[in-house]
């Protein structure tokens, strides 16, 4: 039997899926590579950022550089742990069929 239950409900989204492995080999990501890396709207981004910053799995630094916004994104250990244990379970799933 396959336990789907094993899996971390909140990395389900392609967004945040591509967010956590962008972040877990990069250490800062300003918002708008992240935004051009993944092809998304602003909003998208916005979106699931503010859902694994809400879940600790995510850091979130907003700055001015001059008079310009920057959004800068780092994965903290709590989201490396969660994305790598969630990883983890998707490979023994795998493994099962």
């Amino acid at each position: 039997m396959i336990n789907i239950q094993s899996l971390n409900k909140e990395f389900e989204s392609r967004v945040r899926l591509g967010i956590m492995s962008i972040l877990i080999v990069r250490d800062w990501v300003e918002f708008k590579e992240l935004k051009s890396l993944l092809d998304i709207t602003d909003g998208n981004l916005a979106s699931h950022a503010g859902a694994l910053e809400k879940n600790g799995y995510i850091q979130v630094h907003k700055e001015f550089v001059g008079k310009k916004p920057r959004t800068t994104y780092q994965v903290t250990a709590l989201g490396k742990k969660a994305f790598t244990d969630h990883l983890s379970q998707l490979e023994k799933l795998m493994r099962q069929i």
